[in-house]
């Protein structure tokens, strides 16, 4: 059995999930002027709001226990995420997660590069939001 393609430059738009990234990354954007991945996860109904709460409280120890999904689908989706970032001309922007001075953490492994994907947001370039619900033309 082969593992599935990995998502590239000349495929990602091809994966099942990007739709539903778009769609929930929109929705994001006409809020407000950046897209975390772990709002991304519970735009796309993959985390539940209160279990995020609770990871940020430091009630659950590692974020990846209480995303409703399989750790290879939440690294694709990721990726994706990425990936679509870069099309929309979003910024990535480092962020550190804390809780009472302690670093909180999103995968069991701590691999730098996991907790880099989970923790990068992506921001809107420019004093204008162009994705905002009020930049949008009304309907006539």
């Amino acid at each position: 059995m082969s593992s599935p393609p990995k998502p590239t430059v000349s495929n990602y738009r091809e994966f099942r999930e990007y739709p539903r990234i778009v769609a929930a990354v929109s929705r994001i954007l006409a809020r407000k002027r950046f897209v975390a991945p772990v709002e991304l996860f519970v735009e796309m109904d993959l985390l539940a709001a209160a279990d995020l709460e609770r990871w940020r409280r430091g009630r659950v120890p590692v974020l990846e226990r209480v995303i409703r999904c399989n750790l290879t689908k939440a690294g694709r989706i990721l990726r994706l995420l990425r990936f679509h970032a870069h099309d929309l001309k979003l910024n990535p922007s480092p962020t550190v997660y804390q809780h009472k001075g302690h670093r909180l953490r999103f995968s069991r492994s701590g691999e730098p590069k996991i907790e880099q994907a989970y923790s990068t947001h992506l921001v809107v370039v420019g004093k204008r939001n162009p994705f905002a619900e009020d930049s949008k033309p009304k309907a006539s």
